[in-house]
């Protein structure tokens, strides 16, 4: 069924460059995020939208929400992770030079953000949509903090399905990476060096760290490829020269697919090494989402690619189908100097509004 869209005239009601601007000039690290949100919330209102707020995340919907049908949701974060070692300018001044807008978090995740913000605001008042939409700009993404996205879906209505919005390129990120982080612990017996004395257990944690190193799970994910594991950090019980160490411990962080759930990789790594094992968290895991999905689909039909992702963000935490698409460049994120483009602000405002009219126009049920 076609529908005719009734977008407001004024186009865009909210400026993304003003905003993001705005958001830069105010620091926002995960947890510390209160000046940011106060920015959204009053840069949101003076458009004349309603938003609300739990701890530092703020959200809106749009002003003819209908229970009785199905809700997207915009969701991306306004926390950064804080300034790389190596930059060159002040990284809270936002700075337009040939054509990228310098500053922490431009691109992860403030372009999306405001770009998302705009859609939203721009589709605000439409009395039509065949589905609700709900804007969230979440805290404590960058540490996958339960503060941010997680607190936030027991204030809402269910949610059908997500657009998440990181630097894709406006990309379709159908699948993302999980984490998992285990302790390792191998435990020997201490000795004197000089003598023939102890058990080493860092020798031990050699031995496990090298059939860890070795080892490959035989199935491979479509779109995410092999689980991915790397061991990062070792430390001994003693720091004395000779003394043997009686434990040893290290740490694996592994990248998880869709092939297995983390308790499948926890019990198939368990049994190849003497070490014990410790999950930090298993609430990481690895997502998709069918290429059938009505949103992928809509992307498709507007000649975007779908890929997977091996980059972690607050998808992984989402119950229910979500695609991670948005302006900018993923390899750009944390580095110094971050920057996005004017013309990828742009294709951000314009590519989310493309999808939300492409969604309108094919009206398939999410």
């Amino acid at each position: 069924m076609h529908h005719k869209m009734q977008v407001p005239p004024s186009g865009i009601r909210l400026d993304y460059l003003l905003g993001l601007k705005g958001l830069i000039g105010i620091p926002s690290f995960s947890k510390d995020e209160a000046g940011t949100a106060a920015f959204l919330r009053n840069w949101m209102e003076a458009a004349g939208i309603v938003t609300e707020q739990a701890g530092n995340n703020v959200w809106a919907k749009n002003l003819h929400f209908n229970p009785e049908k199905p809700t997207i949701m915009l969701v991306s974060h306004h926390d950064t992770v804080r300034p790389a070692a190596g930059y060159t300018r002040d990284p809270f001044l936002p700075e337009i030079e040939n054509g990228r807008l310098y500053g922490l978090g431009s691109n992860d995740a403030g372009g999306p953000l405001v770009c998302m913000a705009s859609a939203f605001a721009t589709f605000y008042e439409c009395t039509d949509l065949p589905y609700n939409l709900i804007w969230v700009a979440a805290a404590e993404e960058e540490i996958s903090g339960y503060g941010g996205i997680e607190s936030v879906l027991p204030h809402l209505p269910t949610i059908s399905c997500a657009i998440v919005g990181e630097p894709t390129g406006m990309q379709l990120a159908v699948a993302e990476k999980g984490l998992m982080v285990l302790d390792a612990y191998n435990t020997g017996k201490s000795g004197h060096a000089a003598r023939e004395e102890g058990v080493n257990a860092l020798y031990a944690a050699l031995e496990d760290i090298d059939r860890i190193r070795k080892y490959q799970f035989p199935e491979t994910s479509e779109w995410l490829g092999p689980v991915k594991m790397s061991v990062t950090c070792i430390e001994t019980s003693n720091k004395a020269h000779n003394v043997v160490p009686d434990t040893c411990h290290w740490v694996v962080d592994v990248r998880l697919t869709d092939a297995y759930t983390p308790e499948a990789v926890l019990e198939a790594l368990r049994a190849q090494v003497q070490a014990h094992l410790e999950p930090r968290s298993m609430r990481l895991r690895a997502t998709g989402i069918a290429l059938e999905h009505p949103l992928v689909q809509a992307g498709l039909a507007l000649g975007k690619q779908a890929y997977g992702s091996p980059t972690l963000s607050d998808k992984a935490l989402l119950p229910f189908p979500a695609l991670k698409m948005g302006p900018g460049e993923s390899a750009r994120s944390h580095t110094a100097d971050e920057y996005i483009l004017l013309t990828e602000l742009a294709e951000g405002y314009a590519g989310y509004c493309a999808m939300l009219e492409t969604m309108t126009r094919n009206s398939l049920p999410i």
